[in-house]
């Protein structure tokens, strides 16, 4: 390498000053023709000088490649201030320390520039702010008047919170953020769009309609410290729920679904009609599908067969609404403190709150992937409407049949798609709906759009392609070193130890609170079957138990691992207690329940407990 540097010519960039000056002092010497002596010396010199210059410059080269400087962890995503590689003397690193911070820096830099070049914010979604990257889970809850979504917040708080109304009337009237607050109270709607801390400044484009409709309730709740809660109004039949409120009640919606973790769409047993307003309301999510979850709420005022077809009714409605080949994940159950009052599937209950629990509960551990998520879409969305905005610009004459063109290109508006997909290999998904595209773009003088501006693009294509998979990589980092996330406090403190969690006393767990060997009130029924099998010094052989415990019919994977648990001594044998456990976990399986990874120390046969320990 210092071979090939040396044997560049000579008048690199790398000459100083001084050299320079050498060397043009000798060229007007020599032309002058005073003195080519002199003319001559200084040339020498100023090769000499070029020479040195040169020289160090390899040395300096070959340090730097042969000893890079170690890279540190924080280090590895210092890359936004860098562009190819290259930084300019003098500039600082953005180091990125937090996925949160990643994520912040990549849409003030990369995608906002595009999204307000291409005037994206009047089309699709206002402007993000550093509130709606820091602000903590969120969970939006819809449905009809009367469904039950009050009493759901109600029921996971255990606690009231300002602005509450519950009856069977339409009694939230209001959006209400059901927030964390060191003391009890509420925040108007006017005052709430103002604070910086909270997401919701861009809900100011309502206007005082909603405003006056819409309010934050702050209390201090252990539930609240992981996530906030929104309430919606219920959603009413006919003109009331377009006209009289004052405000697009959809856009609202939409608003909120693009900034939430989880959209709960909440359905009476009782009241499974969804109406055309309703409809409207769920069609508000296009896009967020993977938030939405399905809550058949007081199913305990139906019987068995009742609550059988009112699931096929309802699934049947979803399917109507919701344009998902996946059939949506319903919770059925009664979600308030009150006594059950038909408890024939109260197991089921049970467990489909436990499922839901566990749903919300983990929304703290995936919100940073939801955020990287949504960013992402937002930014497949903001390339698609700036390719759109271009092309209708590129297309609009520059002097006359101006407004005839406009109206020709918005009718022609589908076909442009198709192009564009053609053009750009673009998903038809990553495409916003024609027909809203059409009314809001007959509001707008072409134009004044903007031509397509590579640049632009290639800096949300690289941020796509390079920067993402750098903040997936902190955000594997992020777990590792944070410890787990979970909802508590409320309705989930109460399902979490003690003989009320899911599961306690069943399958595996039955006996665990007992002196006595769970087992041993059905080993004389088995000690029957143990003697039939021709035991020799009171054990069986592997052949003689495989053909008893085949007659299970469960499959090989399953008898092998009953087997290892039942083995207590791995001998290769069964005596007559290790046989009459081989068969109760085979009976636990046959009811339905999972078995343990490992043998419960109350499963132990009393014989082998000693020897067990010992081992231990």
């Amino acid at each position: 390498m210092l071979r090939e540097i040396l044997a560049q010519p000579s008048g690199q960039p790398w000459a100083t000053g001084r050299a320079r000056a050498l060397s043009e002092a000798g060229a007007e010497a020599d032309e002058a023709g005073r003195g080519p002596e002199l003319a001559a010396g200084l040339a020498s010199r100023s090769e000499r000088a070029r020479g040195n210059n040169f020289r160090r410059a390899a040395v300096a080269t070959i340090a730097v490649n042969h000893h890079p400087p170690p890279l540190s962890p924080v280090g590895m995503f210092s890359w936004l201030g860098k562009e190819s590689g290259r930084q300019r003397p003098g500039e600082g690193e953005n180091v990125v320390e937090t996925v949160t911070g990643g994520l912040k820096e990549l849409y003030s830099k990369k995608l906002l520039p595009l999204e307000e070049h291409y005037r994206f914010h009047e089309f699709h979604s206002p402007a993000l702010e550093d509130a709606d990257f820091d602000n903590k889970p969120m969970v939006l809850l819809v449905g009809q008047y009367s469904t039950g979504k009050t009493t759901f917040i109600r029921y996971l708080l255990e606690q009231d919170f300002p602005g509450m109304r519950i009856g069977p009337e339409p009694t939230t009237d209001s959006f209400i953020a059901v927030m964390y607050g060191d003391t009890e109270g509420s925040t108007p709607g006017n005052a709430l769009v103002v604070d910086p801390k909270k997401p919701f400044r861009k809900l100011d484009r309502f206007g005082n309609a909603f405003l006056n409709r819409f309010m934050c309730a702050q209390l201090p709740n252990q539930v609240l410290k992981s996530i906030s809660i929104i309430d919606s109004p219920g959603i009413l039949s006919g003109e009331k729920q377009r006209i009289c409120r004052g405000y697009d009640f959809c856009d609202v919606l939409r608003w909120f679904g693009e900034r939430v973790d989880r959209i709960i769409l909440l359905f009476d047993a009782h009241k499974l009609d969804i109406s055309d307003e309703f409809s409207e309301a769920i069609k508000a999510f296009r896009g967020q599908d993977d938030k939405i979850r399905v809550v058949l709420n007081k199913a305990d005022q139906v019987d068995t067969q009742q609550l059988m077809r009112v699931y096929g009714a309802l699934m049947w409605s979803l399917g109507k609404v919701i344009n998902t080949p996946e059939v949506l994940r319903v919770y059925i159950g009664s979600f308030w403190a009150q006594p059950l009052q038909n408890t024939e599937n109260r197991r089921l209950f049970e467990a489909e709150a436990q499922d839901l629990f566990k749903d919300i509960q983990n929304l703290p551990q995936k919100a940073t992937v939801r955020k990287l998520n949504d960013l992402i879409k937002r930014s497949r969305l903001a390339k698609v409407h700036a390719y759109i905005i271009s092309y209708l610009k590129k297309e609009m004459p520059s002097v006359f049949g101006k407004e005839a063109k406009k109206k020709e290109l918005i009718n022609k508006l589908p076909e442009i798609y198709r192009q564009l997909q053609q053009e750009h290999q673009i998903s038809p998904g990553d495409f916003p709906e024609v027909k809203k595209m059409q009314e809001l773009l007959e509001n707008y003088d072409f134009t004044k759009f903007h031509s397509l501006k590579p640049k632009l693009i290639e800096a949300v294509d690289n941020m796509l392609a390079n920067k993402v998979a750098f903040l997936m990589t902190l955000i594997t980092q992020e777990e590792r070193s944070m410890p787990t996330q979970k909802v508590q406090g409320g309705a989930f403190d109460g399902t979490t130890a003690g003989p009320f969690d899911q599961g306690y006393g069943e399958g595996a767990k039955e006996g665990a609170d007992e002196e006595e060997w769970i087992v041993a009130k059905d080993k004389p029924a088995y000690d029957e079957i143990f003697y039939t099998l021709s035991p020799i010094n009171g054990r069986i052989s592997g052949a003689n138990a495989k053909r008893e415990m085949l007659t299970s019919k469960l499959p090989n994977s399953v008898l092998g691992k009953i087997w290892k648990l039942a083995d207590c001594d791995n001998d290769g044998m069964l005596d007559e207690e290790e046989f009459a456990l081989a068969k109760h976990l085979i009976k636990i399986k046959l009811e339905g329940y999972e078995l343990p990874s490992s043998l419960p120390v109350h499963l132990i046969p009393p014989s082998h407990r000693k020897s067990l320990r010992g081992a231990e």
